[in-house]
């Protein structure tokens, strides 16, 4: 005879077998869902790795060789199931394959649009192959891959998507055009969702998540300098971001802003004359470009 409350015995309740798997009165639970693009390396393989043990996955990237190897690993180490696609989603074909791979999903309840990458120079100076690819990643992929979870999502009023942005979405600089100006797209583009959103009252979640500096390979693929950037204290760990944004999640905040010091910014910034914000973003530009 089980004991627990009177409703349910205790030996009900869900536990995880020999083999790490959830399970609820003798039978094996399917684990939600989690789709993670640009989840090779940095942030996405942070949350790849914070979902894990809750979490079916489903990693997004163009590095497949990475993919399977993270996938192998968490596998091992969870239980959970954990599939790849391999796809480069600043192109249309690779998107139509991902964004119909979610709508497909049934047991959707996370995604995170992740992918990204930066650039450096002036914006007419720059190469304009690859400022329109970063404006398909950063922008129309969001879209579709946000339009296609969310028709899952809406349907079955619960699941959450984080749309990861930066704090350059609210701190622009010159030599980052392109950048900063895609990633105040994705913060409005959050917060019409979240809008729309709480006006049918939908449990569903969405969040702008705008860290600053943080360390991963994203600058060492610029071959920026980190010190010539920002001081020791302004960089952040990869692990407090997804924490700082998986803990806010539930509760539904829009805005996730890790670290004190950029929350002060962020906060500063957004409440000064344009005049004066203007000013100090030049200040910053003309560092960034090595001028006085």
């Amino acid at each position: 005879m089980c004991s627990g409350a009177d409703w349910i015995p205790a030996c009900d309740w869900p536990a995880r077998n020999a083999s790490g798997k959830i399970t609820f009165g003798g039978y094996v639970l399917a684990r939600p869902v989690a789709v993670i693009t640009g989840a090779s390396s940095g942030i996405g393989s942070v949350f790849a790795r914070e979902l894990a043990a809750e979490h079916n996955l489903l990693l997004i990237a163009r590095r497949k060789d990475r993919l399977e190897s993270l996938a192998e690993e968490l596998r091992s180490q969870h239980g959970s199931s954990v599939s790849v696609l391999q796809a480069d989603l600043a192109d249309e074909k690779d998107l139509n394959a991902a964004a119909e791979r979610i709508a497909a999903e049934p047991g959707l309840a996370l995604l995170i649009n992740n992918a990204g990458f930066g650039s450096r120079g002036l914006f007419w100076e720059s190469d304009l192959a690859g400022q329109e690819r970063m404006h398909r990643l950063h922008v129309m992929a969001t879209v579709r891959l946000t339009h296609a979870a969310l028709r899952v999502m809406v349907g079955k009023n619960s699941g959450g998507i984080i749309n990861v942005a930066s704090v350059a979405a609210f701190v622009r600089r010159a030599g980052n055009v392109s950048y900063g100006s895609t990633k105040s797209w994705m913060a409005i583009f959050t917060e019409g969702i979240y809008l729309e959103l709480k006006s049918i009252q939908s449990n569903v979640k969405i969040q702008a998540l705008c860290p600053g500096y943080t360390y991963s390979e994203f600058h060492d693929t610029l071959k920026l300098e980190r010190k010539s950037m920002a001081g020791p204290s302004f960089w952040l760990q990869a692990e407090d971001v997804v924490k700082e944004s998986l803990k806010a999640l539930p509760a539904g905040k829009l805005f996730v802003v890790p670290g004190w010091r950029y929350k002060a910014l962020v906060g500063l910034l957004s409440v000064l004359p344009a005049p004066v914000r203007l000013a100090v973003e030049m200040t910053g530009s003309k560092k960034r470009l090595g001028r006085k």
